[in-house]
């Protein structure tokens, strides 16, 4: 039977609408063992029931050719198709009917029949395919009712001792089968759930922390500097950002954000405290300072950005910062985020490229 396959998400929108077509195209390749394996372990117990009903060689022909042609032609559909993955549906359909018309050809033998018919279905559902399995029924009556009706809707329910032996390899190894796939398709998910986490924390254009991981961060480190010591809020702004890129384009714009989010990132004092708070505005969190230590690393943040950035690919630029300590008045992170941007916007207005100070 065909087994299980996962899909797998890129790390970003435009990585995942690049990856599609090559993800579907991937999907006969992981269905084909798995088909092979099942339709190849119906056929031990099928021959069995065949043998000892003394079959004719029509119906030994149509067994062989679900249990070992098909897997190979459905390979060939999909490996031609423009469409891999439709055409892979399809070929999943089309088990689900043969699966059908496999337990009439068998006259109904109760434990072969019940198994093939069973995981059949249960393949459909562990494709993840959406309401596959149940799109699926109509396909395996339909076999089903074709068959039947070529034996004239024979019935020999009984199964012979030979015939559960022959069934043990189809039950233990599908089994095996559809757990190994499961642990598979549960350690991508991790995988996936991990990149997901870090792209949630990381800005993707600055690598700096994205908005709402440097929150959280910054709100654990004031409630440490009100117990423990101090710490200083730098709100940084690219002066003129707009101007960059209406006259220079944004890629140019683009280079100097990451350029200053190389810069913070080197200046931060631990992972998460550098963070781009929108646009062209960054918010740099300095633990363990007094004043005169956080106003020369702004300083030195501030000439380093002009240096930089006149050496750089793109144009120059130039920051403008608000300093903020922290202080008894700031209840909430938002205090402090007021207090820093009100000096920024002193910064702003004494002609930008500067740094200015909060006066709490």
């Amino acid at each position: 039977m065909d087994q299980h396959i996962g899909t797998a998400t890129g790390t970003t929108a435009s990585d995942m609408a690049a990856r599609a077509p090559r993800r579907m195209s991937r999907l006969p390749r992981r269905v084909y063992p798995f088909r092979v394996l099942g339709m190849g372990l119906a056929g031990i117990a099928s021959a069995v029931v065949l043998y000892e009903r003394q079959a004719g060689w029509p119906t030994w022909g149509w067994m062989l050719v679900i249990a070992l042609a098909w897997p190979q032609l459905a390979w060939l559909r999909s490996r031609r198709s423009r469409d891999p993955h439709r055409t892979e549906v399809g070929n999943l359909l089309m088990d689900s009917a043969l699966a059908g018309s496999l337990a009439a050809l068998l006259h109904f033998n109760l434990l072969p029949s019940v198994l093939v018919l069973t995981l059949a279905t249960v393949d459909k559902i562990s494709t993840g395919l959406p309401r596959l399995w149940l799109r699926s029924l109509p396909w395996m009556l339909g076999g089903l009712l074709i068959t039947s009706l070529a034996t004239g809707f024979a019935a020999a329910p009984h199964t012979s001792m030979a015939v559960i032996v022959a069934c043990l390899p189809m039950m233990i190894l599908h089994t095996i089968g559809v757990a190994l796939a499961s642990q598979d398709l549960v350690q991508q998910i991790r995988g996936k759930n991990r990149q997901l986490d870090l792209l949630s924390r990381i800005d993707g254009l600055t690598g700096v922390t994205s908005r709402r991981h440097w929150q959280q961060q910054a709100e654990a480190l004031l409630a440490e500097a009100r117990v423990h010591g101090r710490a200083a809020l730098l709100m940084i702004d690219i002066d003129r950002f707009k101007d960059i890129n209406d006259h220079v384009g944004h890629a140019a714009g683009d280079e100097i954000l990451r350029a200053l989010g190389e810069i913070l990132l080197q200046l931060q004092a631990r992972p998460g405290l550098a963070g781009r708070y929108g646009g062209d505005e960054f918010a740099l969190v300095v633990p363990d300072v007094d004043h005169a230590a956080a106003a020369a690393l702004a300083e030195r943040l501030r000439a380093t950005v002009a240096v930089r950035t006149a050496g750089g690919p793109g144009p120059e630029a130039t920051i403008s910062i608000g300093l903020a300590m922290v202080d008894t008045a700031h209840r909430s992170l938002r205090d402090w985020i007021e207090a820093a941007d009100a000096a920024l916007y002193r910064a702003k207005g004494a002609g930008r490229n500067c740094v200015e100070t909060s006066p709490g």
